[in-house]
């Protein structure tokens, strides 16, 4: 006879591993004994955490809204991040002894600069739960008979009265996320949005002036528009300038947007304000005011150019106009000084593709939210199913937030299943 657990957790990433230590922490709040276990394929769990952030993790932000979301209705996700808050995460992680600090952007980050360390505290949380993880153990296949799941995994068959997915998207494929979890998903009855990569960098085309300048960091607004100018999503941040094109917050942030546009309008535009908040009309004057102070200094467009951005993009910017960098400020003729402030204010970013989940951080689309009782993280299709994490239709932007969903969604996930068991 195949193996009877209480709650069977799909997937031991940064959800399922809150799943299992909180789920662990009620079974002992209700004196109740439960078995429960966490399936991962990997032989050594939690990959995506510890290439997170460079290595860091970046646990989450100081500041955590329903607006730093996409995909999900906002009220629903307010609902679920009210339920475990910012310091109270803080608190959480404190106790497995990870003390954090906060960097100049809001972002959290252990103060041991390593993800090991944020690893490490979910292990033992999820070991002084008492739960089980079985590494190598893929989850192939889900069926449900009469009140009971069976679970086809690569170590043999095993049933359990509740299912928490917690496999993930698309993202990261090399650290496990495979989309598998939505074959799963919809085994047991649920819809699956369109799913695309989301915080992912942006290819322009080979040979693009910006490519030859990879390394460069610049302070941006990004301005998506549709093809009749409609004004689709603005994001200010650092941009950062790379071999194939486009990368850096301000750019995996409106990545989505961009991949979500494209599809529906094709001929969608991307452009970039260098001087964030200041129009085409304010920089002009500061050239005519710079071109005729410069009539006595002599000084050269480039140089003007400099006080703003380092030396190679000025350089480049003059030579993309057909001007030379050298050329005196106040020779500079009207019709080239415009080009080179259209370029300033409004710069095109003629993005012909995104790098795809092999370098996404996070998947867009997934498990509808309406789907699911938010205040639980119960499936309204599955009973005794729940699901957290990416595999919801919930994706942050970049800085935390996808990991402050992990760990809220984690928990009330692992708390009402194993609360509806003592119920039962």
């Amino acid at each position: 006879m195949p193996e009877t657990l209480d709650i069977a957790i799909v997937g031991a990433g940064a959800a399922g591993l809150m799943a299992a230590a909180f789920a662990g922490r009620q079974q002992h709040q209700s004196k109740s004994s439960l078995r429960i276990a966490a399936f991962d394929g990997a032989r050594k769990v939690g990959a995506k955490i510890l290439v997170s952030g460079g290595g860091r993790c970046n646990i989450t932000h100081d500041v955590v809204l329903p607006e730093d979301f996409a995909g999900g209705n906002r009220n629903q996700i307010a609902k679920v991040l009210r339920t475990f808050t910012v310091d109270e995460v803080i608190a959480f992680f404190d106790r497995y002894g990870v003390t954090l600090k906060r960097e100049e952007t809001g972002k959290l980050f252990p103060t041991t600069d390593s993800a090991q360390t944020v690893l490490d505290a979910l292990l033992s949380a999820v070991a002084d739960a008492g739960a089980e993880i079985r590494t190598e153990t893929r989850v192939e296949a889900i069926g449900k008979v009469n009140d009971l799941f069976a679970l086809h995994t690569a170590k043999g068959d095993v049933t359990a009265r509740s299912v928490i997915l917690a496999t993930g998207g698309k993202s990261l494929p090399n650290t496990g996320s495979d989309g598998h979890g939505y074959q799963l998903a919809r085994s047991l009855g649920h819809r699956i949005t369109r799913t695309t990569p989301a915080l992912v960098p942006l290819v322009l085309p080979d040979r693009h002036w910006l490519t030859g300048l990879s390394g460069i960091s610049v302070t941006v607004e990004l301005i998506l528009q549709s093809a009749t100018g409609k004004i689709l999503h603005r994001q200010q941040g650092d941009m950062l300038l790379t071999h194939f094109g486009l990368s850096g917050p301000a750019i995996m942030d409106i990545s989505r947007h961009w991949i979500a546009a494209h599809e529906s309008d094709p001929q969608s535009r991307l452009s970039a304000n260098l001087l964030p908040g200041q129009s085409f009309e304010e920089v002009e004057q500061k050239f005519i005011a710079a071109a005729a102070a410069a009539a006595r200094a002599k000084t050269n467009t480039a140089a003007f150019l400099r006080q703003w951005f380092p030396e190679r993009l000025a350089d480049a910017l003059c030579v993309a106009v057909g001007t030379k960098s050298s050329t005196e400020l106040g020779q500079l003729p009207r019709e080239q000084r415009r080009a080179l402030i259209h370029q300033l204010t409004a710069l095109p970013l003629p993005v012909v593709r995104d790098r795809g989940y092999l370098f996404a951080e996070v998947t867009a689309g997934g498990v509808p939210l309406a789907e699911v009782n938010v205040n639980t993280m119960a499936s309204r299709v599955c009973p005794s199913l729940f699901l957290c994490g990416e595999i919801l239709d919930v994706d942050g932007r970049i800085g935390g937030y996808n990991f402050q969903w992990a760990w809220n969604t984690g928990r009330l996930a692992g708390i009402h299943a194993a609360l509806s068991l003592n119920h039962e």
